[in-house]
């Protein structure tokens, strides 16, 4: 069994009977994309970073993705699983603290056994020293992967929207640091990752800018700049209210003017919280 079958075979273990919606979000991923690695109509694998990260937001050992867990009698499940047969995570084979950081040490390159066996001692309660370097750069608690959509909101004509937005590289930041910086949210799960396209916003948003953006936010909640839909195609404007039927959607580049649009033809779908070049909007 190659590493990949080994991957979808955890992944399937790890959601159980849990919704693969709720999982996908709490995992930064999109619904179709993890639909589509547990799929055996397609070949999409579950890589290394998507496979890290979900490792550290379910609190597993790095690397637990990688290797199957044996049974009672000292050998692996049978390989194969159908989503027929979904499992509960009550159903996963107990692991101790030791057993868990052997699986994580039989990644670790460069240390000795002596530093492997303190570990592990230290793991299953045989013993409670364990030496720390403490000049090595301490872990840093307060981050996030937070997913980049392959979406292309239109600062100009209109961008017509993907059905299933496969996720770009994702971005890793720090929720503390974002509100410091003055972007207001309640869940840094809420928070994604999507690409202007056009000059029309500019210089406020230029061509390509990273944006992020608040996806609950899926209703006018006063003037700003939002990702919205309007006679089927996507755009990335600001926006006013006119009356109680209008919205003014205006563009930040002099040369493109703004436009009248009837509310109940536009549909947001979030709102802009920062364009990645450190401009609050």
């Amino acid at each position: 069994m190659d590493i990949y079958a080994i991957r979808k075979q955890q992944l399937i273990r790890l959601i159980g009977s849990q919704k693969k919606g709720a999982c996908a979000e709490r995992w930064g991923m999109a619904p179709a994309h993890l639909s589509q690695i547990l799929s055996d109509k397609t070949a999409k694998n579950l890589g290394d970073e998507v496979a890290r990260r979900i490792e550290t937001i379910e609190g597993l050992p790095r690397g637990w993705f990688d290797s199957l867990p044996l049974d009672a009698t000292g050998n692996h499940p049978p390989s194969e699983i159908s989503e027929s047969e979904l499992p509960g995570k009550e159903t996963l084979p107990a692991q101790t603290a030791a057993d868990q950081v052997k699986l994580m040490l039989a990644r670790v390159k460069g240390l000795s056994s002596e530093v492997r066996d303190r570990i592990v001692a230290a793991a299953d309660g045989s013993s409670n020293v364990l030496d720390v370097d403490f000049f090595q750069p301490g872990q840093v608690g307060d981050e996030v992967w937070i997913a980049h959509y392959d979406v292309r909101g239109a600062m100009g004509g209109g961008e017509v929207p993907h059905d299933y937005p496969e996720m770009l590289q994702d971005v890793r930041v720090s929720p503390k640091h974002l509100r410091e910086m003055g972007v207001e949210f309640k869940e840094h799960f809420h928070l994604k990752m999507v690409t202007g396209w056009g000059q029309s916003m500019a210089p406020t948003i230029k061509h390509r800018d990273p944006l992020l953006v608040d996806v609950t936010i899926r209703e006018f909640s006063g003037d700003g700049i939002y990702l919205f839909s309007w006679q089927g195609h996507l755009y990335i404007k600001r926006l006013q209210i006119i009356d109680e039927e209008h919205f003014e959607m205006i563009s930040d580049n002099d040369k493109h003017g703004t436009r009248k649009i009837r509310k109940d033809e536009t549909y947001i779908q979030a709102r802009v919280l920062l364009v990645w070049n450190a401009n609050l909007v």
